[in-house]
């Protein structure tokens, strides 16, 4: 949906959370699932509309951001100034995936020591900045991540499970991700931006009025039905692990795994699904039809 975008300014950015337990504890959890741990969210914003441009589950390495940069990159149409903090991962990641056509600068926050005691989970204090102009010709009174960070504190406002001192973490990854696109399709199309008056997805040109959440599960039923109907069954020769002999594994267009059996060698059972998998499937599927009449 956001693509083409004419944007100018964007600034990209980072925001801390955790799943399950935090690094520190991930040992001692029980039961933690793998990716339990830290997970940062990159995020990226249109400078002028606020548009939510783009963003990412992940963790913080040098791939993650050739992830984020290149998802970005796909959905702009033109040359953007672009700003980052100095998280070094982005000079690798902006080179690989713009090169030269981009404006691209670093801004390096300095801070001061560490809080202590009570106000250990305050950030610790800003005491100055510097600019690095990194690629083509950045405008230095661009060369800002005050609105990204803005958009990450909006995002742990309206989410529970981004407040720092909480026992409503995430509990798994995919929760997460879905909470994040979830906010990132209200932010962008429902919620009215309090400066600009309009949703950002409005700013932007994206749409032409203010959704609603009706709107939006509109967009995802739709979404499913697309999916479903672009899927297609899979098959596969897997082998017993007790007893010998092989087997076809089909995973349908709707989820539903299903087994034939009877193959006693890989060759026989991979020759039942080049000859026979679709008289197979079709009778399978015509069977379905009579159940849902």
């Amino acid at each position: 949906m956001l693509r083409n975008l004419t944007s100018k300014r964007i600034q990209v950015d980072e925001i801390w959370n955790f799943v399950y337990a935090k690094n520190d504890n991930v040992a001692e959890a029980k039961a933690a699932p793998k990716d339990a741990g830290d997970v940062w969210t990159w995020t990226a914003i249109d400078a002028d509309t606020k548009l939510l441009v783009s963003w990412l589950v992940a963790d913080r390495t040098t791939n993650s951001a050739m992830l984020f940069m290149d998802d970005l990159k796909e959905r702009l149409a033109n040359r953007v100034q672009l700003t980052s903090d100095g998280h070094r991962p982005y000079l690798t990641a902006v080179d690989t995936v713009f090169g030269d056509d981009v404006d691209y600068a670093m801004l390096q926050k300095i801070y001061g020591a560490e809080p202590h005691g009570e106000k250990r989970y305050s950030p610790a204090k800003c005491i100055g900045a510097q600019k690095r102009e990194i690629t083509g010709s950045p405008d230095a009174k661009h060369i800002s991540t005050s609105f990204v960070e803005r958009q990450n504190l909006t995002m742990r406002m309206h989410m529970r499970r981004f407040t720092r001192l909480t026992n409503a973490f995430s509990k798994k990854i995919e929760n997460h991700a879905c909470a994040v696109a979830l906010h990132s399709m209200y932010y962008n199309f429902v919620r009215l931006h309090q400066t600009l008056k309009v949703s950002p997805a409005m700013a932007a040109g994206v749409t032409d009025r203010l959704w609603e959440m009706v709107d939006v599960v509109d967009v995802l039923d739709a979404f499913e039905a697309k999916r479903k109907r672009g899927a297609k069954s899979v098959f596969e020769v897997e082998q017993w692990r007790v007893g010998g002999g092989y087997y076809v594994r089909a995973t349908l267009k709707d989820g539903t795994v299903e087994r034939i059996e009877g193959f006693a060698t890989e060759g026989k059972a991979g020759r039942w699904i080049k000859n026979e998998s679709a008289a197979w499937l079709h009778e399978k599927q015509k069977f379905i039809r009579l159940l849902e009449r």
